[in-house]
């Protein structure tokens, strides 16, 4: 039996299609999971399954792009304050490591994410005793994955911060996402670099065009 072929045009406007909508996802309704966001943007436009599912990276290119076009001073505010929160916590517990990852990282933060901050100890149970011992309230969340120890989540200023526990062995592992690519990953003083390059970014955006 002979199968018709899939129009190439259609299938590459469907998986862009389904990247547009599950950038939006992440943007405006707080999905932080890009494999979630693609499942949930092919299920609200009822594509069928042959469009297949777009890149990890189409989805980010379509995110950056969603939020410079509808949330760009927004955005930049977001990541400030977000970067400054992480750099607080990386502080409070650099015996332990630190490094933030994810959204708080690269960008792209949308309106509901949480900071991500890897940590790695000898014992997983030296952060709760330092929380304890510091008075900080943290609830348990779930692991991200086998080699993760624990999800530790705290809140200040209304915002949650995830603390990723990991072995102390595995600080010189490199971790990658579902598309293979690796995960970016950095110390408190590539953070606030990025912090001193924003603050001139957005003050040459305030210059008055001649």
């Amino acid at each position: 039996m002979r199968h018709r072929r899939r129009p190439a045009g259609m299938q590459n406007n469907g998986t862009a299609h389904i990247a547009a909508v599950a950038a939006r996802l992440m943007a405006e309704d707080g999905v932080d999971d890009v494999e979630l966001a693609k499942r949930k943007a092919a299920h609200q436009l009822n594509l069928p399954e042959w469009i297949g599912l777009p890149t990890s990276q189409a989805v980010y290119d379509a995110l950056r792009t969603h939020q410079a076009i509808f949330q760009d001073s927004e955005q930049r505010a977001r990541i400030h304050i977000l970067r400054t929160e992480a750099l607080y916590w990386m502080a409070l517990l650099s015996d332990f490591h630190p490094y933030l990852t994810g959204s708080v990282l690269d960008g792209t933060a949308g309106r509901y994410s949480m900071i991500d901050i890897l940590l790695y100890p000898d014992s997983d149970k030296d952060v709760e005793i330092f929380l304890l011992n510091q008075n900080i309230p943290y609830a348990f969340a779930r692991p991200r994955n086998e080699r993760t120890s624990a999800v530790l989540q705290v809140e200040r200023h209304d915002l949650t911060t995830n603390l990723v526990i990991y072995p102390a062995h595995d600080e010189r592992v490199v971790f990658r996402k579902h598309d293979g690519s690796v995960r970016e990953r950095a110390r408190a003083e590539v953070v606030r670099d990025r912090l001193k390059i924003d603050a001139i970014l957005q003050s040459d955006a305030n210059l008055p065009v001649k």
